[in-house]
């Protein structure tokens, strides 16, 4: 939300309190806890300006309001302008604000009982049952499934808020919060403050991101009333409900709402004013208060109370977490041995790492180890400090944590190790964390599995298959005890390397351990095989399953369906899936698409998406996957119309589906679809893929102004990462240098558009590309254009430029040039020689036998003109 909306919604936020202000003494004297809650909301009685203290204290200070006449102009001409559905809506935005701060808690309760009596959209939606069909569902099989689907992947963190929170955001953004509620209410669960904080979250975020000013109101609104039924309820206001109340405040520069909404809190927590602290330094950090930030470092430089410490600690760790240097000013006065949790001092000392403040760092350490601090927790922050300076490479971080260490005499603890590993798995220096492994074993100290599982899943994000060999062989060496995930990693990224024999040796191992190996460990393998196209390994590990009675689940037939080579084996493997009484998933929908788009059945293969035991949740996903086999098979007209179903019923499609559109796109197709496909693609990653395949579609077929277009939009998005820019450019002058000589026309336009247009320099491997074009152009006047640009992007000659332009001098018909150019190749290594060798003989020789033919034609030619005697 813009800088204006917040104005605006300022301004009704204040108008509503004062209503509620007004009218807070017409409330019944029986209704007590409501009227305190509404005077605790009149920004009166806010405290003043002035630094105060009570029982010896800091509190938190209001500021006096600071008047814009801009904002008041802007707001005030605006009031005057018609009524309109804006103005309707705001107004009654501000009328619902009025309602939550002055409406009894019996007469708010009653809303959603209207709603459902009404018969509204929402009685509809909480009425419609779950599964109309249960008696064809096994429901309890079901459950398996998704079980055995969300161990397919393994998470490095724990999910369970994630995943509640992923649910309450999808009921809030289908039902709205209130309804949301009612839901969990019909559903036989408890609304509580986890539910709520999450419901508030949700309505913060939408207002926060929305672009239209009548739907942030609204969102707010919700907000509001979703906070005001919580202390209906009882629920205390903790931190991680007005956290991001007073963060939503801070970040549209609210001033006066930001204090306005500091009484309730004091009130329903008066444990919080330290705490408030933290918010309101960062306030005045946010809207560049120098004045107010100073004061409020000063008025505490002096106090030395318990409370004041707390309040100094808060306001010193928001200097920290901003990257301010005022933190000087308390750092001279703070103690570091009354923070009051690791978590603090942590973060201060990545601030003194971050700002390069080491005499301050160096300090605090020996501070800490003279007061008898624990040595963990001394090993803990001097990894946040070193992680935290800036343009410190790897190796140079652990010298520097190795050194610290040293220096305090502090033996490094497992949990330090363990975030050094992290921080390296996150940077792709895998095999670096593997050193600091070995470094760990070195010292005697323990090694966690879950330290482990972290490396193997950076080894396969890495695509570094073989250091599975290491790690395998650091289990076996410091018997650190595997499990079941372990070897399932393990076996994966063997079977990524094509090592099949070394994922059989830990198949064998895993049965050593008394582990019994699941469906899922062989789909490892099976899936493994058929990527290889090897049908007999992949029989050959069904026979396996059998013999070790471990009983095929849906992902095995999935494999089994979408490897089929006719219909009939298709048909068997679908019988036997069935007798087993494994129930139909989505992968066995998908697997059904791909066997008969493969077998050239593509009717069947569209007969799939209106099987009616698809499941609502995964018919678009599947839906998908028939757009992108038809698009694999070229019937792209077809998968675009499947496309366009999915967004006219308010539908997305996945990411590897969309890659699949964009990567068929037919010459004859509007280029516009093209951008409409990559505005599906939310994820960086896909979205450079997608983009990257838009481009190379559009230079083919030379729509040079559209791939311009998003050639500076992957500019902008990767502006940090010129080896991918590079790299994008790569691909598109290589289609170039493959397609005909007419093409070197638009590379050597998108090679200007690239200097001027988008700002970058080619790099050596664009310009080989282009420099070959010119070959098969035969164009000697572009040969000479592309050599300068060498010299232009500061790129010295090597020994293949000369021998590119030696050939495109040959081509072009300049052999004196290119005799000149080859006395400065040098000639020592055979394969230069034989390259050498090879071009006079395609263009030297050819040109000469060509000229001799030419010439006995011409004396033929001559001969047969000449008048007989």
């Amino acid at each position: 939300m813009t800088a204006s909306k917040a104005k605006t919604l300022s301004s009704l936020f204040k108008t509503a309190v004062k209503k509620a202000t007004k009218e807070s003494s017409s409330l019944p004297s029986g209704d007590k806890p409501l009227k305190q809650f509404v005077l605790s909301l009149d920004t009166s009685s806010a405290p003043s300006s002035s630094p105060s203290t009570s029982s010896g204290s800091f509190r938190i200070r209001s500021p006096q309001p600071t008047k814009n006449p801009a904002n008041d102009g802007s707001l005030h001409s605006w009031l005057l302008q018609p009524a309109s559905a804006s103005e309707n809506s705001i107004g009654g935005f501000t009328d619902e604000l009025h309602s939550i701060l002055c409406t009894g808690p019996a007469e708010s309760s009653k809303d959603i009982e209207k709603m459902m009596d009404n018969g509204s959209s929402l009685g509809r939606v909480l009425n419609i049952p779950w599964l109309s069909n249960a008696s064809n569902y096994n429901i309890s099989f079901r459950r398996k499934e998704l079980s055995r689907e969300r161990k397919q992947k393994w998470v490095f963190k724990k999910t369970q808020s994630g995943r509640f929170n992923r649910l309450i955001k999808m009921c809030g953004d289908k039902l709205g919060t209130k309804a949301t509620i009612e839901f969990f209410d019909k559903m036989g669960r408890d609304t509580g403050l986890k539910e709520y904080n999450a419901l508030i979250a949700v309505c913060l975020e939408k207002a926060r991101t929305s672009n239209d000013e009548d739907d942030a109101l609204e969102h707010m609104s919700e907000a509001f009333k979703t906070f005001k039924k919580m202390r209906e309820r009882g629920f205390q206001v903790e931190e991680g409900t007005y956290g991001p109340f007073l963060m939503y405040f801070i970040d549209m520069g609210m001033v006066e709402e930001f204090f306005f909404f500091c009484g309730p809190i004091k009130e329903g927590n008066p444990s919080s004013v330290t705490r408030l602290g933290y918010y309101e330094m960062l306030l005045w950090i946010g809207v560049n208060n120098e004045e107010k930030i100073q004061e409020l470092c000063n008025c505490i430089v002096a106090a030395d109370e318990e409370d004041d410490f707390k309040l100094k600690e808060n306001y010193l760790l928001a200097l920290c977490e901003s990257g301010r240097k005022d933190i000087m000013q308390l750092l001279e006065v703070i103690d570091i041995t009354r923070i009051s949790s690791v978590n603090v001092a942590a973060n201060i000392f990545e601030s003194l790492g971050r700002l390069s403040f080491d005499s301050f760092a160096e300090k605090f350490l020996w501070t800490l180890k003279n007061n008898d601090y624990k040595m963990a927790d001394i090993s803990r922050v001097i990894f946040s400090y070193v992680s935290a300076i800036p343009n410190l490479a790897v190796e140079d971080l652990f010298l520097k944590f190795k050194s610290l260490h040293m220096k305090f005499e502090i033996t490094p603890s497992s949990a330090s190790y363990e975030k050094l590993i992290t921080y390296c798995c996150d940077l792709h220096k895998v095999h670096f964390a593997l050193d600091i492994v070995d470094q760990m074993c070195e010292e005697g100290l323990s090694l966690s599995i879950e330290m482990l599982h972290s490396i193997l899943h950076a080894s396969e994000e890495n695509y570094e298959y073989n250091l599975v060999r290491r790690i395998y062989s650091l289990i076996g060496c410091h018997n650190v005890k595997p499990t079941r995930e372990t070897f399932r990693s393990m076996i994966n990224l063997s079977v990524k390397m094509k090592d099949f024999n070394g994922a059989y040796a830990m198949l064998d191992d895993l049965k050593k351990l008394n582990i019994p190996p699941t469906s899922t460990i062989y789909n490892t393998i099976l899936a493994g095989y058929f990527r290889e196209s090897n049908i007999s390994g992949a029989m050959m590990v069904l026979k396996q399953m059998e013999s070790e009675d471990v009983k095929p689940d849906s992902h095995t037939y999935s494999y089994l369906i979408a490897n089929c080579n006719c219909e009939e084996d298709i048909t068997k493997y679908y019988k036997a899936m069935m007798a087993a009484g494994i129930q139909v998933t989505k992968h066995i929908f998908m697997a059904l698409i791909n066997a008969y788009t493969a077998c050239g059945q593509i009717e069947k293969a569209k007969q799939v998406v209106l099987d009616k035991g698809i499941p609502f949740n995964s018919l678009n996903e599947i839906k998908g996957a028939l757009a992108s086999a038809l698009a694999c098979s070229g019937m792209m007209p077809d998968a675009l119309n499947i496309y366009k179903e999915i967004k006219q019923n308010g539908g997305t499609l996945e990411p590897k589906p969309v890659i699949s559109l964009i990567e068929h796109f037919t010459s004859e197709g509007d280029v516009n679809i093209l951008v409409q496909l990559l505005e599906e693609l939310h994820d960086p990653d896909y979205w450079f893929d997608g983009c990257c395949r838009a481009v190379v579609h559009c230079v083919t077929n030379k729509h040079l102004r559209l791939a311009l277009e998003l050639l500076k939009q992957l500019k902008v998005e990767f502006h940090k990462d010129d080896l991918a820019l590079d790299a994008v450019f790569d691909e598109v002058f290589s289609v170039i240098a493959e397609r005909q000589p007419n093409d070197l026309q638009i590379g050597l336009a998108l090679l200007q558009a690239m200097k001027d247009e988008i700002g970058l320099t080619p790099s050596r491997k664009s310009l080989d590309f282009l420099l070959a074009s010119c070959v098969n152009a035969k164009d000697l006047q572009s040969s000479l254009l592309i050599w300068r640009e060498y010299q232009a992007a500061g790129l010295h000659c090597n020994v293949l430029t000369f021998l590119r332009m030696y050939q495109a001098l040959l081509a072009s018909g300049d052999p004196k040039s290119a005799k000149t150019l080859l006395t400065k190749i040098p000639t020592e290594d055979p394969h230069v020689r034989c390259i050498i060798k090879a071009c006079q003989m395609t263009y030297v020789q050819s040109t000469s036998s060509k000229m001799k033919k030419q010439k006995v034609q011409k004396k033929n030619k001559t001969w047969n003109t000449t008048p007989m005697k």
